[in-house]
C-alpha cells in the first residue's frame, strides 16, 4: 500500500531523522529533499531526490527560495479524491506527496544566542511554514510531522498497517497549527518589541506559549492542569526550575513559587520568604541563611506550616537542620542551590518538594528579544485580561515625610523592606516590619482596618517602634489611629486620600512619623 509513495523531507532539527527516513525507504517510500537535509541522508546512504530536480530550478536567493513552487505544494494539496486535480497533476508532469516533514528555521534559538537582527531576520522561516500547513490542510491525504517526538509512532503505524488512522492524520493537523502558530507569535513578539506601540496592547495579540508540565492537580485535587511557559530570557523564569526531589508540582505550588521567587530576588543581603496561599506569612533578611530563617519562622510559626519558602542564597546543612528541629513541613523549598550535605539531609524529607532556580539571588543579565516578562495576565470567562507588570518604585524615587515627625535612622531601612513585602500581598495590605523582618501581615481583607488590625495582632507588643507599610493609600484615619495605638514608630503609604491632613494629623498626635511614596501596589 505504501509502494511508490513520496515523502517531502525539509529539517533544521536533524534528531530522529535518520530511523524514520530509513524506516520509510524500507517500506517503498521515496525520498525528496532539500540542501542540508539531502545530504545528511545521502551520507547515510539513503537514496534522495534533490527538490531542485522535482521543481526543475536550483536553490534561488542564496537559499530563501527552495520549495516555493507549483511543483511542491500542489503535490502536497492535490486532494486525492478529486479527478480533476490528479489530471492537472498529470498535465504537469508533477506527483502527488503524500507525507511532509517538516521543521523550522531555529528563530527563538538565535534571538536567545543574541545574534544580530540580520542574522535573525534570516532564520524566520518561510517555505516551512507554508509547506506544513498545505499539509496539515490536506491531511487528509498528507501525512504532516513538524515534531520528532511523532516520528516514531507514525513509523510504526505504517509498517504495521501501511497506514495511519484518520484520526491520527487530524491530531498531527492540529499539533501543525499549534507549532506554526506560535512560531509566529515568537517573530510578531521580536519584531514588535521596543517599537512605539509595543506597550499599547496590539489589537490582535498571540502569546507564544509552550507547555513544560503537566501539574499534579489544580486549585484542587479534582481539577488537572498544567504550566506553560512563555520565552524570557530572565534568570528567574519558571522553565529553568530543576526539581531535586519530591512529589509532583501543583498549580498552587507554581503560583506560590512564582511569588515567592520574586520576592526573595528583591534583596540583596540573605534572605528568607515563606509563603501561603499566594501571601507572605514570613519574610526575613540577616547576615545568614539561618538567621534569616529563624526571624522568618519567629515572625508567623503556625502560617509557614504547609507553605512555600525561597531563599537567595544556597541551602546548607545548617538550613536544613533548623527545618527538623522545628518539625516543620513545608510543601515547597526553592533556592538557588543545595550543598551536598543539605541534599542527602533532604532526602529523608519525602514529601517536600525541592527546587532548584539557579538565577535565584543573581543579578539579571537578560538578552533583548521575545520578553514577555513585562506583562501580566489573567483569564477571565471569554477572554484575557493583560497590563504591564508591577515592577515596584523605579530607582531614585523620592519618598515624601509629611507631618511633623521625622522617621528615625533604622525607620528608613525597615519602611523599605516592608513597603517591599507589602508589593507581593495581596490587597488591602498591611505589613508590619523591624530589623528586616515581618513581624505581621495582613492581606485580603475588604477593608484596610482589618487588614491592619490582623498584622497588629500578629506583631503583638512587637509592634510598637515598628514601622507599618500599606499598599495603598488609607482612605480614612482608622488605620493611622490603630497604627498609633499600637506603637507604630512610621507608617508608609502612597497618599492621595481626600482625608490627608486628618490622617497626618493623627500621627503628628501620635509622635508616629509618616511617608508618602506616590505610588500604590495592589494585588489582586
Amino acid at each position: 500500500m505504501t509502494e511508490g509513495r513520496i515523502v517531502l523531507i525539509s529539517c533544521s532539527d536533524k534528531e530522529g531523522l535518520i530511523p524514520l527516513a530509513r524506516g520509510l525507504v524500507d517500506l517503498g517510500w521515496r525520498i525528496v529533499s532539500t540542501g542540508g537535509t539531502a545530504s545528511l541522508l545521502e551520507g547515510e546512504g539513503l537514496p534522495v531526490t534533490p527538490v531542485s530536480e522535482v521543481t526543475g530550478h536550483p536553490s534561488l536567493l542564496e537559499g530563501r527560495v527552495k520549495t516555493l513552487h507549483p511543483a511542491i505544494h500542489s503535490g502536497i494539496l492535490a486532494r486525492r479524491d478529486r479527478d480533476e486535480d490528479a489530471r492537472e497533476l498529470r498535465e504537469r508532469s508533477y506527483e502527488p506527496i503524500d507525507m511532509v516533514v517538516v521543521n523550522l528555521y531555529p528563530f527563538e534559538e538565535t534571538v536567545s544566542a543574541g545574534r544580530s537582527h540580520e542574522q535573525t531576520l534570516e532564520n524566520i522561516d518561510i517555505g516551512g511554514p507554508t509547506m506544513l500547513r498545505a499539509a496539515a490542510k490536506n491531511h487528509s491525504s498528507v501525512i504532516p510531522l513538524a515534531r520528532p517526538r511523532d516520528y516514531p509512532r507514525v513509523l510504526e503505524q505504517l509498517q504495521q498497517t501501511g497506514d495511519v488512522t484518520a484520526e491520527m492524520r487530524r491530531e498531527l493537523a492540529a499539533e501543525v497549527f499549534r507549532h506554526v502558530s506560535r512560531y509566529d507569535s515568537l517573530i510578531a513578539a521580536y519584531l514588535g518589541e521596543g517599537s512605539p506601540g509595543y506597550m499599547s496592547y496590539p489589537e490582535e495579540l498571540t502569546i507564544p506559549l509552550k507547555r513544560t508540565r503537566i501539574l499534579r492537580y489544580g486549585e484542587n485535587p479534582h481539577q488537572t492542569a498544567a504550566l506553560y511557559v512563555t520565552p524570557s530570557t530572565s534568570s528567574l523564569s519558571l522553565e529553568r526550575l530543576h526539581q531535586v526531589q519530591g512529589p509532583d508540582l501543583s498549580y498552587n505550588n507554581l503560583l506560590d513559587v512564582d511569588v515567592a521567587v520574586g520576592l526573595a530576588s528583591e534583596f540583596e543581603a540573605p534572605a528568607v520568604c515563606a509563603l501561603k496561599h499566594n501571601n507572605p506569612c514570613g519574610v526575613a533578611v540577616a547576615g545568614t541563611l539561618a538567621d534569616a530563617f529563624r526571624r522568618a519562622y519567629d515572625a508567623d510559626p503556625v502560617s509557614i506550616f504547609g507553605g512555600v519558602v525561597a531563599v537567595n542564597r544556597t541551602v546548607n546543612l545548617e538550613f536544613v537542620e533548623l527545618i527538623a528541629e522545628r518539625e516543620l513541613f513545608l510543601d515547597v523549598l526553592v533556592a538557588p542551590g543545595y550543598t551536598e550535605e543539605a541534599l542527602e539531609r533532604l532526602k529523608r524529607r519525602k514529601k517536600l518538594r525541592a527546587l532548584c532556580l539557579a538565577g535565584l539571588g543573581q543579578e539579571e543579565a537578560g538578552l533583548v528579544g521575545l520578553e514577555m516578562d513585562e506583562l501580566a495576565g489573567r483569564f477571565i470567562k471569554g477572554g484575557m485580561l493583560l497590563n504591564q507588570r508591577d515592577e515596584g518604585t523605579p530607582p531614585g524615587s523620592t519618598w515624601e515625610v509629611v507631618g511633623g515627625c521625622q522617621p528615625g535612622d533604622g525607620a528608613w531601612a525597615d519602611m523599605a523592606f516592608a513597603w517591599t513585602v507589602a508589593m507581593y500581598t495581596k490587597s488591602n495590605a498591611i505589613v508590619i516590619a523591624r530589623d528586616g523582618a515581618t513581624l505581621g501581615v495582613g492581606a485580603g481583607q475588604m477593608n484596610r482596618v482589618s487588614s491592619a488590625r490582623l498584622a497588629l495582632e500578629a506583631a503583638g507588643e512587637g509592634a510598637r517602634g515598628a514601622v507599618m507599610a500599606s499598599d495603598g493609600m488609607l482612605p480614612f484615619p482608622d488605620v493611622a489611629q490603630v497604627a498609633a495605638d499600637a506603637g507604630i514608630a512610621a507608617l508608609v503609604q502612597p497618599g492621595g486620600s481626600i482625608r490627608d491632613e486628618q490622617i497626618i494629623d493623627v500621627a503628628d498626635q501620635a509622635d508616629m512619623a509618616m511617608v508618602f511614596t506616590g505610588r500604590r501596589h495592589f494585588v489582586h
